[in-house]
């Protein structure tokens, strides 16, 4: 833009006389420019105004200029199809309105190295955690972790990924002889679309992953070619894009949490008598987990967002006790939050019975069994904190529930709730303690505490009691039906019946009283009335009712002793964490226990439910929940962290090669750190200098105020310069072309500082970028582009990026190129880590 010296090109009687047209604010403002000394004191960096306001100089002709009225574009006749700074802002209030970036500054370098090394030590605690076995195996051969396959591992017809060749179909391990005179070596034969590989089994064992698939598809959507190495390059770039934005995305929110503070609650000699009021040992996994929540509570400055992992009736709800009492020992509240009010109310009665001796701590329950008054009254002493436990459902995330002073949150099977819910939980995380409990976390879960963005403790040890759950998978029969229901009868238990929806409940139960026409039978569903449901489950408890027909309203927490069977029908239709949660409600007692999986015929099923099926089949050992989640992120993949889409770009190198490929991008983040420059420092040097019309300038209600506002709002930040210029079209409509060339002037130089470009400037067909970036970021840049029209052309050399143009442009179309261009690379800035 030009600066103040191009007015050194008039000479003091032509500026004068050029005044006497301009409107008397104008006249003042320029007057007062050319006499303030200050305004000259950085040549070389533009003062905010001047840059613009030399586009202002008009002709006499201003007093004969048109209305307004006459004037006046249509507001609604942008073209955005064809309007190149629309389109900018279409991409940029889309990233906007998905992040929160007011929460989310830029960071200064230091603070960002700080906590690049943070998250780098967080990831490893991760993978030690979970992965702690697998870890030590790979460490133990002289490696880091790894996801890749043993060969001798694979069955023919499954489906690898060779690192550098892509996707191929795993045929057979044989010894072939390279030359006579050579021993036998065993090679890998791959088949691939265009032809057969074999490959050594010691380059197998370093460069074959198993592929995974994401969704239902039986095979990937095709095979790699042996010919076509350029396409695998193409489809696994794709990928270290995606990995990079969910890395950024990640690092970013563990940051925000990093970032937030509280006083560590104080260690209290009264824990260990609560503790001592537990009336089981604890097993090695608990005692480890309940240290890593006093860590959590009492020695750090950071919000607690711990994971814990562990099957049903392993234990999870006692760690979760002691972090209540620690919490409102301190004076806190914590609120207990289930996914069904049968769960909800069994975490109200264990909770009331081991706080029974401590009569200052009121224990609460909000259900939809209250009548409206009792809801009324605890609202009221939530708000005044005459409640210190608080437990309920969703309804406990609602607006009109008001905290006096909450400090922690239980989150029991998180992945039960809905999209509004979760995000309500992840509101609370920035602001107070969020204890997470599940036996099967779901793939988003499972990933954010395998990457160590979330941290996590495992307990998979049972307790000494329980015995493994005996599983019966076959095709439904109903005479295997009542036989599973007389055995467990005859030995005085109960048996739990469940079924995929509500429609079938009477008919299975028109089917049991006839067969045991002497025995309780009951339902169970959550479009009973409250008082129905709530005495069914209690007559159930007690042993009155002998067999509970029910929905998987039952999946979470319910505790019955007594009840050793359950009959899953149409298990097809089950989540595969959900069956594996449904199978946890026996098996809680001393007693053998039963889980009957009844299925229609195999030839009705889809791939993914009958990898569902084999894999409850494999894990049939307690404390498998965990592997349980692992095979579940398998068939249903990672997921967008912060969306419900249970599938992400992992399909295209499988969750294997995806896995490690995030592992890389974690260990080398620094390298993809992209430091922006002062809006000031960036210079444009392409002899654009646009004059406005007089007609627009007399059309603009303040144009001095306007211009002003338009270079505060670039030097502020992109956003800031998107909502200008969408307040100025509004109110006056689609900008002349002048000003159009004035707007990509300011958005050029914005982006240009964003990226770290301090310079721009035009060498006959040569463009030239002078730019702090490394090649690694530049290289991810130009991986990150949507389309080649631009990304072809650039190339770095030292710290310049240059573009060959075909031809010399004219001025005007060289900014519009020069545009287009940092637009296409300012819309990868998402992936790179900003300071």
């Amino acid at each position: 833009m030009a600066s103040l010296d191009a007015y050194s090109s008039y000479s003091s009687s032509a500026f004068i006389s050029g005044l006497h047209s301009l409107p008397n604010q104008l006249q003042t403002w320029n007057l007062f420019y050319l006499k303030c000394p200050s305004s000259r004191r950085y040549p070389s960096s533009p003062s905010p105004f001047s840059t613009l306001t030399s586009s202002l100089h008009v002709s006499a002709a201003l007093a004969a200029a048109p209305s307004p009225a006459r004037l006046r574009p249509r507001a609604d006749s942008i073209d955005l199809d064809n309007d190149p700074i629309s389109l900018l802002h279409l991409r940029i209030r889309r990233y906007h309105t998905s992040r929160d970036s007011s929460s989310r500054p830029a960071m200064d370098s230091k603070e960002a190295d700080k906590y690049i090394q943070l998250v780098k030590e967080q990831q490893q605690r991760g993978l030690q955690k979970l992965k702690g076995e697998r870890q030590s195996k790979s460490n133990s051969d002289g490696g880091g972790f790894s996801y890749k396959v043993d060969p001798y591992t694979l069955c023919p017809g499954d489906y690898v990924v060779h690192r550098k060749v892509g996707i191929g179909k795993f045929v057979a391990i044989k010894f072939d002889i390279p030359s006579p005179s050579s021993p036998p070596i065993e090679y890998v034969f791959i088949e691939y679309a265009d032809g057969m590989a074999k490959l050594p089994l010691h380059q197998a064992s370093r460069l074959l992953y198993r592929y995974n698939l994401p969704n239902e598809a039986k095979r990937p959507r095709a095979l790699s070619k042996l010919s076509d190495p350029g396409a695998w390059e193409k489809r696994k770039t794709k990928g270290k894009v995606a990995i990079q934005r969910m890395v950024v995305d990640l690092m970013e929110l563990y940051l925000h949490r990093l970032k937030q503070r509280r006083p560590p609650y104080p260690k209290n000699a009264a824990v260990a008598e609560f503790e001592a009021h537990f009336p089981y040992e604890p097993t090695p996994d608990q005692k480890l987990a309940f240290r890593d929540v006093e860590r959590d509570l009492t020695e750090r400055q950071t919000p607690m967002d711990r994971l814990i992992c562990g099957d049903v009736g392993f234990g999870k709800t006692e760690v979760a006790l002691r972090a209540i009492f620690c919490v409102i020992s301190a004076g806190k509240q914590a609120m207990v939050l289930a996914p069904t009010i049968v769960l909800a109310k069994q975490h109200y009665d264990v909770i009331s019975e081991r706080f029974s001796k401590y009569p200052d701590v009121k224990v609460g329950l909000l259900s939809r069994f209250q009548t409206r008054a009792e809801k009324e009254t605890y609202l009221e002493m939530i708000k005044h904190g005459d409640l210190d436990i608080i437990v309920g459902t969703h309804s406990l995330l609602g607006s009109r529930v008001v905290y006096n002073k909450l400090g922690l949150l239980v989150v029991d099977e998180e992945q039960r709730f809905g999209v509004k819910q979760k995000e309500r939980i992840a509101s609370f995380k920035t602001s107070v303690d969020v204890l997470t409990l599940s036996a099967t976390p779901i793939p988003r879960t499972l990933y954010l505490a395998l990457t160590g963005f979330r941290d996590a403790s495992l307990i998979s040890t049972p307790p000494p009691e329980r015995v493994p759950i005996k599983t019966h998978l076959s095709p439904y029969n109903k005479e295997k039906v009542a036989l599973a229901v007389k055995n467990e009868l005859d030995r005085g238990g109960q048996v739990f019946y469940v079924l995929p929806r509500i429609k079938g409940l009477e008919e299975v139960k028109d089917f049991l009283e006839h067969s045991f026409p002497d025995v309780e039978i009951a339902i169970a569903h959550g479009k009973q009335y409250s008082k129905q449901l709530e005495d069914t489950m209690e007559k159930f408890a007690l042993g009155e009712i002998k067999i509970l027909i029910c929905t998987n309203i039952v999946e979470s927490g319910l505790d019955i002793q007594n009840a050793n069977t359950i009959i899953i029908q149409d298990v097809q239709q089950f989540g595969l964490a959900q069956l594996y949660q449904l199978r946890g409600r026996v098996g809680r007692a001393d007693k053998e226990a039963h889980a009957y999986l009844f299925y229609p015929d195999k030839s009705f099923l889809t791939d993914q439910a009958l990898e569902r099926l084999q894999a409850m089949e494999e894990c049939r050992e307690l404390g498998q929940g965990f592997q349980i989640a692992e095979r579940d992120m398998g068939i249903r993949g990672f997921g967008t962290i912060f969306g419900e889409q249970q599938t992400g770009d992992v399909g295209n190198v499988g969750i294997d090669l995806f896995f490690e490929m995030l592992f890389e991008s974690l260990s080398k983040v620094e390298e993809h750190c992209v430091v922006s420059v002062p809006y000031n420092s960036v210079e444009i040097d392409l002899n654009v200098n646009p004059h406005l019309s007089s007609e627009y300038i007399n059309y603009l209600e303040n144009p001095i105020k306007i211009i002003g506002e338009a270079e505060k709002a670039a030097e502020k930040d992109i956003w800031s310069l998107v909502q200008f210029t969408e307040n100025l079209r509004r109110q006056y409509g689609k900008e002349p072309h002048t000003m159009e060339i004035l707007l990509k002037k300011l958005y050029v130089r914005r982006m240009a500082a964003d990226m770290g470009i301090m310079r721009i400037y035009a060498s006959g067909k040569m463009v030239g970028m002078k730019t702090n970036m490394s090649r690694r970021v530049f290289k991810l840049m130009t991986d990150s582009l949507s389309s080649n029209v631009h990304g072809n052309s650039l190339v770095i050399e030292g710290d310049i990026i240059k573009a060959e143009l075909l031809l010399e442009l004219p001025s005007e179309q060289l900014l519009n190129w020069v545009f287009q261009c940092l637009s296409e690379l300012h819309a990868c800035l998402p992936n790179l880590i900003k300071y």
